[in-house]
């Protein structure tokens, strides 16, 4: 991409509309995950959800609007999706970026429950005991369809915030300390961004772990491991290829994850 210093109003349109989307669509999974302290709640979830959603599109307009300042000053950002508004043919890109982010989704997600499986799992098993196996146990795995949903969460939403806007964020800041002749940031700039990046996204999986179980050293570094290979998969993709690269991949990951696996 050709950085650019024009603000794309209808890109951050319908980035922040498929965003509200998402925050939307991830409402059944998070209720079903809740369930046990939604009993409590002071307010009525008819009022409690459009608050919810309210704040959500307010914090992610920021985080589309800021992602695509920093963004479109060091060449990055969605090249599909403004081409597309550009009025123009998008059919050959859509199909080059296709096949590779749906096959590294994969191949992350696949990396992740091995991981666990083989490594994390006993071990975790090891310093807790039985109380590990909360882990394993239906309650906490929504069904297959609410996985789905959820899924559009986790490509958009998640890419939004942690690529498009975090990644962006640093690695244009990066390009002040080290930048190639025309002003972009290195690689290297590249590389340590996306891997801060995917260590904050790995850590931001963490709430959800430690609500089931005690956090210790071990489910830090889980979380971290975990969502962070898979965060850097997505980060490599956002810079090399595009947003919406990102976007499919992360999608292709949460469905092995969360509809595949559950099923």
């Amino acid at each position: 991409m050709t950085a650019v210093t024009r603000f794309n109003r209808r890109e951050f349109l319908v980035l922040w509309i498929a965003s509200i989307i998402g925050v939307v669509a991830i409402i059944p999974y998070s209720l079903t995950l809740q369930a046990p302290v939604l009993k409590d709640l002071p307010i009525s979830l008819a009022v409690l959800l459009p608050i919810q959603i309210g704040e959500n599109a307010a914090i992610f307009a920021v985080a589309v609007a800021a992602g695509l300042f920093f963004a479109s000053r060091i060449g990055l950002g969605a090249p599909i999706l403004e081409a597309y508004l550009a009025r123009q043919k998008v059919t050959a890109r859509v199909k080059a970026i296709l096949v590779p982010s749906i096959i590294l989704g994969i191949l992350a997600s696949l990396v992740v429950i091995g991981l666990d499986v083989i490594v994390f799992g006993p071990a975790l098993v090891a310093e807790l005991g039985k109380t590990a196996e909360v882990l394993s146990q239906p309650s906490v795995h929504p069904p297959a369809w609410q996985g789905l949903l959820a899924s559009f969460y986790g490509g958009i939403d998640e890419e939004i915030v942690m690529r498009l806007f975090l990644l962006s964020l640093l690695a244009f800041l990066g390009k002040f300390v080290s930048h190639t002749a025309d002003g972009r940031p290195t690689l290297a700039v590249l590389w340590i961004a996306n891997i801060i990046t995917a260590v904050l996204f790995g850590l931001g999986h963490l709430p959800a772990t430690g609500a089931l179980l005690p956090i210790t050293p071990l489910l830090v570094a889980r979380a971290v491991v975990l969502s962070g290979l898979a965060g850097i998969a997505f980060g490599y993709l956002y810079w090399t290829r595009g947003l919406e690269s990102a976007i499919l991949s992360h999608f292709s990951a949460d469905i092995v994850l969360h509809v595949i696996a559950v099923l």
